[in-house]
């Protein structure tokens, strides 16, 4: 069972110390609001030069970044999907966003990485879905990654955390 090393908490992603945090960003990777905007703000003006110099990341997709100002190392930007009734490929854009994190995680040798609840902000994707489809990739990635020492989901409000929670105590 990998539930030991995936873990949800409610502290402020920026000052996680982890060797990655994710950052719920926008396609232009500029910032934006919410995690977004408090991760440019934490990391300061280096994370912007180095977004821009990025060029942008497509939806499902992730980009990596050095940490900045923040106590996190590394940076991994990802592009979630933005809720559409789930009929225009949602879960499995989602689900990309997940693997492409983990893909960097494990290029990069991040052995810890922190995850806001990627989508259910303004993105309107619902909690419980956004939360069963974080938790099933994270067991994944434990799974084919045995460098990878813990997941940390950053539950912003006490109905993101419920819906972790429940994930959570799915097989």
């Amino acid at each position: 069972m990998t539930n030991d090393k995936i873990q949800l908490t409610g502290e402020d992603i920026t000052r996680i110390k982890a060797d990655g945090i994710v950052n719920a960003a926008n396609n232009s990777l500029l910032g934006g609001g919410g995690v977004d905007g408090a991760i440019h703000r934490g990391a300061g003006p280096e994370l912007l030069a180095a977004c821009w110099e990025l060029g942008g990341c497509p939806t499902g997709e992730a980009r990596i970044t050095k940490g900045y100002n923040l106590p996190a190392a590394w940076v991994i930007h990802t592009v979630g999907p933005v809720w559409h009734g789930g009929t225009q490929g949602e879960p499995e854009l989602l689900a990309r966003c997940y693997r492409s994190c983990f893909s960097l995680a494990r290029e990069y040798g991040l052995t810890t990485i922190a995850f806001p609840a990627i989508s259910t902000g303004v993105y309107g994707y619902p909690k419980e879905a956004a939360a069963r489809i974080a938790i099933r990739e994270a067991r994944r990635a434990l799974a084919e990654n045995k460098t990878l020492a813990s997941i940390l989901f950053v539950c912003f409000n006490s109905a993101t955390r419920l819906a972790y929670e429940k994930g959570l105590a799915e097989p």
